[in-house]
């Protein structure tokens, strides 16, 4: 634990003694800056941006791995490390308009996120946004527009710039083409690295020279990145190695569902009062991450009204979800929801197609028409609830 953890943890310990001291400390959507278990493929990802200590671009790259291996954590560790690193010396250049005062070639890095990017207009603007001081217009102007800005924000920069696009290829974000096409259109000497799920064999597209894997965390790193995340944010001995492990065991090198059962075992007995995770929050918390698992990183990601439609849909008892209909009532039912039913049913029937929610067919049609769709959420409800409450300013 760092010295930054240990203050935190004073902090918010209070004069009580409790056991759920940081939320971010065990959520699965939270980064830390070293990455546990994950040098090998961090040195694999420094072999391959090795040209960029000399002032030069490496290849495009494609990296990839299963969901909960740990992918964004990596880039976003290390291209922290690489931005903190080198502008520490004054080799890297972060803006235009401080480009004119640099005094190396070190190309630029910008961070892009297609959850938040999902579209052309939003991947120019999230890259010009990291490249300028001035504020980027969200609005009244097109995507030509922000595609020429960028290729003038990038001239005094030699046209040097690195950019990672991550979660390509899920619902609704852009795929390797779409990141190919879109980086290559604003300049040929720009390098990108998309980061994404799907092995290279299972893709129809053009692939990028490199190809880099990040393989699901084996048992005993996950059990390591347990243990270290249970010791920033929980009370002294609140989880057992023993728990750790069955988590870890039941997990299956997904490190995004260890967390989230982890969270959920935790906020349980938070809620319960108790000093330590007892086995029936643990197996709460295990429960509550359906398998397959929508990451909660996409489902916080989703619009206000769309998170608000969730968060509705996860105080409904399964009674209320037998039809897409009866969802869609008593939904808008709740005092959270100022929606029309019309909105509301649209909204379900979207995050379906998103596979963050999923219409399970019943046996049963009584003789006539379709069989009803029981609507079920595809993620950890709890951890869900409670990141969403914090995020609101509810606790």
């Amino acid at each position: 634990m760092d010295l930054k953890a240990r203050i935190r943890r004073r902090q918010r310990g209070g004069g009580e003694a409790r056991l759920l001291l940081d939320y971010d400390a065990i959520s699965p959507v939270a980064h830390v800056e070293e990455p546990i278990g994950r040098g090998p493929v961090l040195e694999l990802l420094l072999d391959y941006l090795d040209p960029v200590f000399t002032g030069d671009l490496p290849p495009n790259a494609y990296v990839w791995g299963p969901a909960g291996a740990g992918k964004s954590a990596v880039v976003t560790a290390l291209f922290d490390g690489l931005q903190s690193q080198l502008s520490r010396s004054g080799s890297v250049i972060h803006t235009s308009t401080r480009a004119a005062t640099a005094t190396t070639e070190v190309p630029a890095f910008v961070y892009v996120d297609s959850r938040a990017a999902r579209s052309d207009f939003a991947l120019y603007h999230a890259v010009l946004d990291a490249l300028l001081d001035e504020r980027v217009p969200e609005k009244g102007v097109s995507t030509d527009t922000l595609r020429s800005k960028l290729r003038t924000a990038l001239r005094p920069l030699a046209e040097r710039l690195v950019v990672v696009v991550d979660h390509v290829g899920e619902p609704d974000a852009p795929g390797l083409d779409d990141v190919r096409e879109l980086v290559d259109h604003v300049t040929d000497s720009v390098a990108w690295i998309a980061v994404g799920r799907t092995p290279p064999d299972e893709l129809s597209v053009q692939l990028p020279p490199e190809r880099i894997e990040v393989p699901a965390y084996r048992d005993h790193a996950l059990v390591d990145i347990l243990t270290a995340r249970a010791s920033d944010g929980l009370a002294q001995r609140a989880l057992s190695h023993e728990q750790s492990r069955e988590i870890a065991n039941w997990a299956e090198g997904n490190a995004h569902d260890g967390l989230a059962a982890l969270f959920g075992a935790a906020d349980c007995a938070s809620e319960a009062g108790r000093q330590r995770i007892h086995d029936e929050d643990l197996t709460t918390g295990i429960v509550d991450v359906p398998r397959p698992c929508a990451s909660l990183g996409r489902v916080l990601a989703l619009p206000p009204n769309r998170q608000q439609v969730l968060r509705a849909l996860v105080e409904l008892p399964e009674t209320d979800r037998e039809t897409v209909d009866s969802t869609t009532d008593a939904i808008v039912e709740s005092p959270r929801i100022d929606l029309s039913a019309g909105t509301v049913k649209r909204f379900v029937y979207e995050l379906a197609e998103a596979d963050i929610v999923e219409r399970v067919r019943e046996d049963s049609t009584n003789g006539h028409g379709r069989p009803p769709s029981r609507v079920e959420p595809r993620f950890a409800t709890r951890v869900f609830r409670r990141l969403h409450d914090l995020q609101q300013g509810e606790r």
